[in-house]
């Protein structure tokens, strides 16, 4: 289902990715991921900083280009058979990127993509994917 306009490029992008879920950090990944849960039919699942979500959680530790964080999701929130997207706005040193990979391991299933609103070219984060596709609407 394409959005009333007829196009959405992040839902284009990640369409033949045929993820099962949908994965984003709290808040700003949620606006992306969310609607394109939605679009495509597949469950979205968040992934926030510790103590913030209700039943017993994975926790990974990060680096950020300023500091370090933590990340937590449910255990049972994915299955060994999902295929999971990664969203979010912003990838930088791909600190948090490398994280949610990490949960998503956690609870046995894998990433086969990742999409995100803006890549700041310079910090490097796309190094730390490895061979994950992703998808970016725009380069600073």
């Amino acid at each position: 289902m394409p959005w009333p306009c007829g196009k959405c490029t992040m839902y284009e992008a990640v369409l033949p990715l045929a993820p099962t879920k949908i994965i984003a950090p709290e808040a700003r990944g949620f606006l992306f991921a969310a609607p394109l849960a939605y679009l495509l039919g597949v469950g979205f699942v968040p992934v926030r900083k510790p103590g913030k979500l209700p039943c017993a959680c994975h926790t990974v530790a990060y680096d950020l280009e300023y500091g370090s964080n933590r990340l937590s999701m449910h255990k049972d929130a994915l299955s060994p058979e999902d295929r999971v997207l990664v969203v979010d706005d912003v990838l930088a040193t791909g600190g948090t990127f490398k994280a949610m990979q990490q949960l998503t391991e956690l609870c046995g299933a894998s990433v086969v993509g990742g999409c995100v609103l803006m890549e700041l070219d310079s910090l490097g984060g796309r190094a730390v994917l490895g061979d994950i596709p992703l998808s970016v609407l725009l380069h600073v």
